[in-house]
């Protein structure tokens, strides 16, 4: 199984409007083959806050534990060399059987909850971009090496504007 780069993103909401049309634009990505849902988590805290949560993934067990198993080796690699990645790689593949929902237990839930403002939301995604699987492939194939990568945000270039205009 490849696996495609990984992007965590983070999402606030001050007044979330609950229609579903967040939740099915992913699953319209994933459907198409854009991305996989590693894990998806949303919290609300209603105006007397009374706090809901729900979670989901694209992902089977086996899935899971390979993501897992992935994980833990090059964690283990950096902090324990080759005999590191076998370690963690097992470490990681257990941890995911175990743990099926990626470590995000009940206190992880209370503990983003008390940043939310009543009546705000948030949502946690952990997703893989398919999509990059083949280029990256191909740039590998030809000789290329990824020397950096991350998302270019609207927000990022305005902010690179306000800096350019006060020097």
């Amino acid at each position: 199984m490849e696996i495609g780069p990984i992007q965590i993103i983070a999402v606030g909401f001050a007044d979330p409007k609950l229609d579903g049309s967040v939740l099915g634009a992913l699953v319209d990505a994933s459907d198409a083959g854009h991305i996989k849902v590693i894990d998806v988590l949303g919290v609300y805290k209603d105006v007397d806050g009374t706090i809901l949560a729900a979670e989901a993934s694209d992902l089977s067990e086996e899935e899971a534990m390979t993501y897992g198993a992935w994980v833990g080796a090059l964690v283990g690699l950096g902090a324990g060399g080759v005999e590191g990645a076998e370690v963690g790689a097992i470490a990681g593949a257990v941890a995911a059987a175990e743990n099926y929902e990626y470590g995000i237990d009940e206190q992880n839930i209370l503990a983003l909850a008390d940043a939310i403002p009543a009546g705000g939301g948030a949502m946690l995604l952990a997703i893989e971009h398919t999509w990059a699987i083949p280029l990256r492939d191909a740039v590998a194939a030809s000789g290329g090496l990824m020397l950096a990568q991350d998302f270019l945000s609207p927000l990022a270039l305005v902010s690179l504007g306000v800096l350019a205009a006060s020097e």
